[in-house]
């Protein structure tokens, strides 16, 4: 399968919830072998399949230990906050500060169908909630005041159009 596309704000495909994967077949294998391409080739440390256009629930991480894909994966138990700088595929070149649970339990199957439990902190927990934020339709500027996120979306355009100012040169 080729590189998939990554979506950006303020694509509506990225705000949509997702459905359950009920089949692992070779669709899904495949979904999720080029959602990890497109991962890496965009430096990625996580991907989601609606940032892709797939309304599914299927993700993959990779914080520098190993691909990791789950799908139908759901936060089982999570405990303590710490915020951190977070950024996102579907926000290039944005990051702004968020309020994430240090430790998650994480729990959903891999492609061979197997299920799997994750008990992950620091960056893995992160990098989790994340993900399973995007199968919720949610981006990371939805996790801040109105305020900070009416000036993370001003501060994001005029990324953009610089980015498209340097394009165009």
């Amino acid at each position: 399968m080729a590189k998939l596309e990554i979506l950006t704000y303020p694509n509506p495909l990225i705000r949509k919830k997702c459905g359950n994967v009920e089949n692992i077949d070779d669709d899904i294998v495949k979904t999720s072998a080029a959602m990890a391409e497109t991962m890496y080739r965009a430096k990625g440390v996580g991907l989601a399949a609606p940032q892709v256009g797939i309304l599914k629930k299927i993700i993959a991480v990779d914080i520098g230990e190993g691909l990791i894909t789950l799908i139908n994966p759901h936060i089982t138990m999570s405990e303590g906050l710490i915020k951190s700088e977070e950024g996102c595929l579907c926000l290039p070149k944005l990051t702004v500060d968020i309020k994430r649970h240090a430790k998650v339990q994480v729990k959903g199957y891999d492609v061979n169908g197997k299920e799997l439990t994750f008990d992950a902190e620091d960056l893995l927990a992160r990098a989790f909630q994340h993900e399973i934020d995007h199968l919720d339709g949610l981006l990371i500027i939805d996790r801040l005041s109105r305020l900070k996120r009416d000036l993370s979306i001003r501060k994001y355009r005029k990324l953009q159009a610089a980015a498209q100012d340097d394009d165009e040169q």
